[in-house]
């Protein structure tokens, strides 16, 4: 990642006393989560026009016959919050049906649409059943009927399914190395894609030729509607031998089982089918429609901080790249900066983790703890780092804050953050010395936001 020179919910930090610095960038990070939660997007999003049978989408009339039924299917960490206000727009006028599949611990009440839990970010048998579900919800779709797909950033665990001559443990072992291998979420969903048979546009082809409407929440930089939730209602543009590709760049074929590894070098010789391309007739009645951006979550914190008397700058919202070397940057652009004080720098994106370790934490908190180790001599800046889902990797924290007080703290307490770093166990030193922060699932999911507040006096260059 480079940056270029810089121009002019309900949540709680642990453990230790927020001062004034740590309460407003945790309110600015919770501002930018609350623009893109579902019953915001959603109702914007969908209208039933009145006294008609038609549903507009995204500004597309889509009118539903006497005859018809109208389904709402979906996957991801914001599945049932989506599906909920669906149900809340459309039941009144229209019988509904349907199934999501959301994250343990993310499930909400719904009416008339079946909800089911499972493994996030390693699939388990539940993911495997939701996809069966799924499918076979999809072949009782009629051609005059209309599916609403919700999808959001998790569904590429949430749906799995088993290739043929292998087993579930087998796909777990291949995801987990994914997750740790450093590979981007481009790449590990290329991979995901050719090992499913719901992935990459294969839901989309399932149900041709009913219509079909996504609502997508991105989770993926740029935005590809290929990429994000792997696609299921997308046409895939990657192949077999692109998947071959990634294995061998992260050093994969001889750490995952023979047998996915067979299925792949048969998708490669032609003797499994590829994933439905561009142009494919079977997707012409699908229409996928972005709800939910990272941009739109960013403005809204940007906002924010300009009420609490910050001036915020927008960096970019397509950060990506190693945490350290994105940390080292992000803390050097806030060194450089020479606007109007107190300052407000955002940025978002997605950053990427070779796990070598063994702790406990996740690429956000990572980042900030490598930001800490950078900004320990600067007590004008304050860092936060945060999943805009409410869960950095396998913990109970969306991310974590830290400024020169917090490397104090920890030096106080004899805590080397180098040796933790290098452990992969930001979790643990900030449980010690300060700055986790708690939301509970936030029921969205656009990626992560990074926030640099700098103060008026005290900054070093």
């Amino acid at each position: 990642m480079k940056i270029l020179a810089v121009s002019c919910l309900t949540a709680f930090f642990m453990p230790g006393k927020m001062n004034n610095t740590t309460a407003d960038i945790k309110d600015i990070f919770l501002q930018g989560v609350a623009a893109v939660h579902p019953q915001q997007l959603i109702r914007k999003n969908v209208q039933v026009i009145p006294a008609t049978r038609v549903i507009n989408i995204s500004g597309d009339n889509y009118a539903i016959p006497e005859q018809a039924a109208v389904w709402i299917l979906g996957a991801g960490k914001a599945a049932a919050a989506m599906a909920q206000e669906l149900e809340n727009i459309l039941i009144a006028h229209f019988p509904v049906q349907g199934m999501v599949v959301t994250k343990y611990g993310h499930a909400l009440p719904l009416q008339q649409v079946a909800l089911v839990e499972a493994g996030h970010p390693v699939p388990d048998e539940q993911s495997v059943a939701a996809s069966v579900k799924l499918l076979d919800m999809a072949a009782k779709v009629q051609p005059h009927d209309l599916v609403i797909f919700l999808l959001s950033g998790g569904a590429s665990a949430l749906l799995a399914d088993v290739p043929a001559h292998s087993s579930l443990p087998e796909v777990q072992q291949l995801f987990d190395a994914l997750l740790k291998s450093g590979a981007d979420i481009r790449e590990m969903n290329t991979v995901r894609k050719h090992l499913s048979g719901i992935k990459g546009g294969q839901l989309a082809k399932s149900i041709y030729p009913a219509t079909l409407c996504t609502l997508v929440l991105s989770d993926v930089v740029g935005d590809d509607l290929s990429v994000i939730g792997s696609g299921p209602t997308v046409a895939d543009p990657s192949t077999f031998a692109d998947t071959m590709n990634v294995l061998r760049k992260y050093h994969l074929p001889e750490k995952i089982p023979a047998s996915l590894l067979q299925h792949i070098e048969n998708g490669v010789a032609g003797r499994v089918p590829e994933t439905p391309k561009p142009g494919d007739p079977s997707l012409q009645h699908t229409h996928n429609y972005l709800t939910g951006t990272n941009r739109v979550a960013l403005e809204a914190a940007a906002a924010k901080a300009r009420q609490l008397g910050y001036h915020p700058v927008l960096l970019s919202d397509t950060i990506t790249g190693e945490v350290h070397a994105v940390a080292d940057d992000l803390v050097q652009t806030a060194l450089r900066y020479n606007g109007p004080l107190p300052a407000c720098l955002l940025a978002g994106g997605e950053t990427t983790v070779e796990v070598t370790g063994n702790g406990r934490g996740g690429r956000n908190q990572q980042l900030a703890l490598a930001a800490g180790i950078a900004l320990a001599h600067h007590p004008a800046l304050t860092f936060l780092s945060g999943g805009t889902d409410g869960s950095d990797g396998p913990t109970n924290a969306a991310g974590a804050i830290v400024d020169a007080s917090t490397m104090k703290n920890a030096a106080k307490m004899q805590l080397d953050p180098n040796s933790f770093l290098q452990q992969n166990d930001a979790w643990h030193f900030f449980s010690k010395a300060g700055g986790l922060m708690i939301t509970g699932p936030t029921q969205t999911n656009v990626m992560d936001l990074m926030i640099t507040l700098i103060t008026a006096d005290g900054l070093k260059i």
